[in-house]
């Protein structure tokens, strides 16, 4: 797959997104950046962007995704397989649920997913290097290209949502201490359950990512 670097943008979710809008750049595609200004973050929040993290969006033509992915789980499905990636340089991180990545208690990253037409966008921001105030980063010895180069290889082999939904099955109860925000407010998480299509079953309602 393509790698477009830059060395800064604003976002490489909302390039990415008006590129494949006015027909300047097709899918499969990937958008990768050096330091981003102005990162999208969870529910339309800002993301404070560390130099020398990762900041990438990937297109996708949704031919190239498993036939068995609900599109609405995508963020799950996308921050999975780049947890199991950072997971091999750092046992310690972890993805709640639907789409932010975790180090112990920390959040250091997040997936947000947009369809546009027949394109699936994810942009996934994850912050890396040391720093010498209190936002939490990974510090690990690869470099934001590796685990980008890993994720896409990953991503090409069309892992099936079931398998993925498994394995995040396995970690789930990591998220028992944390809250979810629905579209009726802020849902605990300690005695849910996740359904098969990545939704969570809070008190007899089916609660999906607003991602």
């Amino acid at each position: 797959m393509e790698i477009i670097s830059f060395d800064i943008l604003p976002s490489t979710q909302v390039y990415l997104i008006e590129a494949i809008k006015n027909g300047s750049i097709k899918p499969p595609v990937c958008i990768l950046t050096d330091n981003q200004t102005s990162g999208i973050g969870s529910r339309d929040n800002g993301w404070v962007c560390i130099k020398e993290s990762l900041f990438t969006s990937v297109a996708l033509p949704l031919s190239m995704l498993p036939d068995d992915l609900p599109l609405q789980s995508a963020s799950i499905y996308f921050g999975k397989i780049m947890q199991e990636i950072l997971v091999k340089s750092n046992k310690d991180v972890w993805l709640k649920w639907p789409n932010d990545l975790y180090l112990n208690d920390n959040k250091i990253g997040g997936i947000i997913t947009s369809v546009i037409g027949d394109t699936l966008v994810c942009g996934i921001g994850v912050n890396m290097g040391e720093r010498n105030d209190d936002f939490a980063t990974l510090i690990i010895e690869e470099s934001p290209f590796f685990i980008l180069e890993n994720f896409l290889q990953e991503i090409e082999k069309k892992p099936t949502w079931k398998l993925t939904l498994s394995n995040v099955r396995i970690e789930f109860f990591k998220n028992k201490n944390y809250f979810a925000h629905t579209l009726f407010g802020k849902k605990s998480l300690e005695s849910v359950m996740l359904c098969d299509d990545g939704s969570l079953d809070i008190d007899g309602e089916r609660v999906y990512s607003l991602r």
